[in-house]
């Protein structure tokens, strides 16, 4: 099933007030109910429902980190690992499709300001998606570039306007780059290949793009995306804007992680409550209590660990301040750590909830089936960001 991306509520002559953190909470916690109420239909349709999309306009939650000249709020990435915190505990596939789209805005924004323009100066509801391993590859011609590639897990693409490409621009055996490619939607045809066990609504199909023409504009250098230096940030102050990738802003993949395992908790004390086993409640078992402390313990302890992370950039974002190596590789073991925290702790829920657990329809089942996608995904692989923290501290003689 494919859906139509929904009619925008708003255009560039509307100018929107701003709002607090707090507000923005409220917001989240306000339709929390209905993104609950929604995922069987997500997970159905293998597509975030119409109505959520609506719901994240209306609220401004993905608006939340677009520049204020294109109706956004220029909020910081913590501010967004809060927010997005509180929806995966709702539904993890409706969560990751605001903190994904509103990230890509973040992106968009360090673009020439021409490309800003292309996408947000008639309509500031427009959504990006974004596929970026570089596989794809460009040649360069008069004013750009002539860009074909065929790119994997683009997260809400049936409700995205403009897309996010990866790949290299070829100079005769060599390769330039990466580069990020902005094509829009004309220029790609969506291949629908999202049959998976987890995070279905997410809707992450792969596309096509051939021999598209890609303006000089439509164009950013991976580096300086990386490093916090595009372009954008030149007219784009905002201190959220100059976040390095990578260590970082892969904290919003912690913050999904955990918020899902929160869900896991939520429905398993639900489900365990008022359950009893040959006439004995389990709750009144002590080795329940235990694993019920255990669990949301190592959630917390997930939350600490990344959360302190996001907080502590964000302090050094607004200061001015740069990242040393160290401080990038302490952020990737912690984001990588929380993850691995936080799926133990869901897998020990699960596994104690017994047979009945198993049955397909049921939120927690398929919140861990989610949780466990998330806990997947490569930017927080345990392994690798365990290896990258040890080179670090192993090659330095100063004391982490």
């Amino acid at each position: 099933m494919t859906a139509e991306p929904a009619e925008s509520s708003a255009g560039p002559e509307v100018t929107r007030a701003e709002v607090t953190r707090a507000e923005v909470i409220a917001r989240a916690r306000e339709i929390a109910p209905r993104l609950r109420q929604r995922a069987p239909q997500a997970e159905e349709a293998r597509c975030v429902p119409l109505a959520t999309i609506d719901d994240y306009r209306q609220t401004g939650l993905i608006r939340m980190i677009q520049p204020k000249r294109y109706g956004g709020q220029e909020m910081g990435w913590d501010v967004l690992c809060e927010i997005t915190e509180i929806l995966a505990a709702a539904c993890g596939s409706q969560a990751w499709i605001q903190r994904i789209c509103t990230g890509h805005a973040q992106i968009l924004a360090t673009f020439p300001p021409e490309a800003q323009e292309d996408v947000w100066g008639n309509d500031h509801d427009v959504l990006i998606s974004a596929a970026f391993d570089p596989v794809g590859r460009a040649r360069a011609v008069d004013g750009g570039y002539i860009f074909s590639g065929r790119h994997g897990f683009s997260s809400g693409i049936d409700h995205c306007d403009w897309h996010i490409c990866g790949g290299f621009v070829e100079e005769g055996d060599a390769l330039d780059g990466p580069f990020f490619f902005l094509v829009p939607r004309r220029d790609i045809e969506i291949i629908d290949d999202w049959y998976t066990m987890a995070l279905r609504g997410t809707g992450s199909k792969s596309f096509v793009v051939k021999d598209a023409f890609v303006p000089a504009h439509r164009t950013l250098d991976v580096r300086k995306a990386r490093d916090g230096r595009g372009p954008g940030t030149v007219v784009n102050t905002a201190p959220v804007y100059r976040t390095p990738r990578g260590g970082i802003t892969t904290t919003g993949f912690a913050a999904l992680t955990v918020g899902m395992a929160r869900g896991v908790l939520a429905d398993w004390l639900d489900y365990t409550r008022p359950r009893k086993s040959r006439g004995i409640p389990i709750a009144a078992k002590e080795s329940v209590q235990v694993l019920a402390a255990q669990a949301s313990a190592e959630i917390e302890a997930a939350h600490l660990l990344y959360f302190s992370i996001i907080c502590n950039a964000q302090r050094k974002l607004e200061a001015g301040e740069s990242f040393s190596e160290l401080e990038l590789g302490t952020a990737r073991r912690n984001v990588g750590f929380a993850c691995k925290l936080a799926l133990e702790a869901g897998t020990r829920l699960f596994n104690a909830a017994g047979g009945r657990a198993l049955f397909e329809g049921q939120s927690m089942e398929r919140q861990y089936r989610n949780l466990i996608g998330a806990a997947s995904h490569h930017g927080v692989n345990w392994e690798t960001l365990a290896a990258s923290y040890g080179k670090i501290i192993l090659a330095s003689e100063d004391s982490p």
